[in-house]
């Protein structure tokens, strides 16, 4: 009598117990809300359009240098580009690749992001031109990721292959190029992986383009941040 009491207490606080690590988990990877909330609601997606900038804090080994180095919370980007009803980001990882927009978000630091868009993208970002984007993207996909930020097509990193592809395409600098040298390079974390990359040869007049510089481009607006 006392197991047939017993054994369905026992299975409703299994399941109690599962539905509820579901819950935390979907929170942990997402942050704010489920999955659905954050990056697939209907009213997400309408204000998204082609060649969106998305922003977030990467999870990677180099995020922390990369935020102490450029001053700023933001260590990873790509471009938003939409393809029948789905949109995903085009971005400069390893390798340069097309990530869905809810596993993009999902794989950022607390599932925050930020979402910006080119002042005069009505008129400048025609059909026609994020066409040619993509096919510029292309011509990068791929590629492996540049460890080293070297200013060539080689190898790309993520803000890097954001600016070629704007510039090849529109004509338009977004964020001021910068050299390797112009960034803070004094903290413990930052010299460690500078030392992992270059040894003691630093190349200290390499041109960068950072993601914070392209965060702060005043041709930029902001859409969307969670």
């Amino acid at each position: 009598m006392m197991k047939k009491i017993v054994l369905p207490i026992l299975l409703v606080l299994l399941v109690t117990l599962i539905v509820l690590a579901k819950d935390s988990y979907s929170h942990l990877i997402f942050g704010k809300g489920s999955l659905n909330d954050v990056a697939l609601s209907s009213s997400f997606s309408d204000e998204l359009k082609d060649g969106d900038l998305i922003f977030q804090t990467s999870r990677s080994s180099q995020s922390k240098a990369i935020q102490l180095a450029t001053n700023s919370q933001y260590s990873h980007c790509g471009i938003v580009f939409k393809e029948g009803n789905s949109f995903y980001v085009f971005e400069a990882v390893q390798p340069v690749k097309r990530t869905p927009l809810a596993e993009w978000i999902a794989r950022g630091e607390k599932g925050e992001y930020v979402v910006k868009r080119l002042k005069n993208a009505e008129q400048t970002l025609t059909p026609d031109v994020i066409q040619k984007m993509k096919e510029i993207g292309k011509g990068f996909y791929g590629k492996n990721y540049d460890l080293a930020f070297e200013w060539t097509d080689e190898k790309i990193y993520c803000s890097e292959l954001i600016w070629k592809i704007y510039q090849r395409a529109t004509g338009i600098e977004i964020g001021n190029l910068e050299q390797l040298g112009d960034f803070d390079l004094s903290s413990k974390v930052v010299k460690q992986k500078i030392k992992e990359r270059y040894g003691e040869k630093i190349p200290l007049d390499e041109l960068v383009i950072s993601p914070a510089s392209l965060f702060e481009s005043d041709k930029l607006v902001t859409i969307k941040t969670n």
